[in-house]
């Protein structure tokens, strides 16, 4: 999908009023208005009409069209630019994308992907204006923020449970060749989850920190609920993360152990082998003079003391469970 903007008018408590982008420029003058502006996948040409409604710095657009980037907070002037990931789930993959804010004294602008998530929630929040919030940049950027850390939760979850199903597996007998893959492919996507919610907690304090024009006095809690929302998360996935690489340095000893005691076994069933080779190779041996060959029992009495040798061995060995 490409090129899907919508454009929200909030002012005071009347019912909000979609505009065109090419409107923008006539309401956002007037600082009773604020303006929602949602843009999923949009062109370059597109965000070149954003900057000239909203005067936007051509910096700040040219990393709105950049992916790939790590999420940070950058000041523009008289506006922000905020640059952050979204995780989501379809059929039980996930799906890590991005999403770039500009918020400015009485508009804010998102920029989704493909899988960024649908704020519907968020714009519905911000129309009922309950409970003392506003329709405002403030409320508006954290509904937002809300929304995008609460997006990581089901898709932890997630990894939480494929990484307990296969710490079951291992600690039953060991994992197989699959199952060793989808380890690995947790751990990757443990360390992706984690790149992505770690610079969120930064993100969230800045503005508390540095910018009370948007985290105020009314603000700051629920500002400090989402870091702590952020910190949860990136606490649940370090965790997880330990518990992944000690799962796979328990496969690795569990496998050298095996391995061990299959030497082990070897080297025992070689030791047995070896005293009915060793008997019966001196009597292949063509000697002049043979000990006992014209004794009528020799041979039975040496196939017997052969076995009963091999026996006693095997018996020693299987008391220290070498075998």
């Amino acid at each position: 999908m490409h090129d899907v903007t919508q454009c929200f008018v909030y002012r005071d408590t009347q019912t909000p009023s979609e505009i065109t982008l090419h409107a923008v420029s006539e309401f956002v003058g007037d600082k009773q208005n604020f303006i929602w502006i949602d843009m999923q996948t949009p062109s370059s040409e597109l965000l070149a009409k954003l900057g000239e409604e909203l005067d936007l710095h051509e910096l700040s657009l040219e990393d709105a069209l950049t992916t790939h980037q790590r999420p940070k907070l950058e000041e523009y002037g008289d506006y922000l630019f905020i640059s952050s990931k979204t995780a989501a789930l379809s059929d039980a993959h996930i799906l890590l994308d991005e999403m770039h804010l500009f918020i400015g004294a009485n508009f804010i602008v998102i920029i989704r992907y493909r899988h960024g998530p649908d704020l519907a929630h968020a714009r519905d929040r911000l129309s009922r204006q309950r409970n003392g919030f506003k329709a405002d940049r403030a409320t508006a950027l954290y509904f937002i923020l809300d929304e995008i850390i609460d997006h990581y939760q089901p898709v932890i979850a997630l990894v939480q449970d494929s990484f307990r199903d296969i710490e079951g597996m291992l600690l039953r007998g060991g994992l197989e060749r699959e199952e060793l893959e989808n380890l690995y492919t947790i751990k990757r996507e443990l360390t992706m989850l984690r790149e992505a919610v770690d610079p969120m907690q930064t993100v969230v304090l800045d503005l508390i920190r540095l910018h009370p024009e948007i985290a105020s006095k009314e603000l700051k809690v629920y500002f400090r609920d989402v870091y702590d929302h952020a910190l949860r998360a990136v606490s649940t996935l370090d965790l997880l993360r330990a518990s992944a690489s000690d799962a796979m340095q328990f496969h690795m000893a569990t496998l050298t152990l095996r391995q061990n005691e299959s030497v082990q076994k070897l080297a025992g069933w070689g030791a047995i082998l070896a005293v009915p080779t060793v008997i019966f190779s001196l009597y292949g041996m063509n000697f002049k003079t043979m000990p006992e060959l014209d004794w009528t029992w020799a041979y039975p009495s040496v196939v017997l003391g052969t076995f009963s040798g091999g026996y006693w061995l095997y018996r020693r060995l299987k008391k220290r469970g070498w075998i």
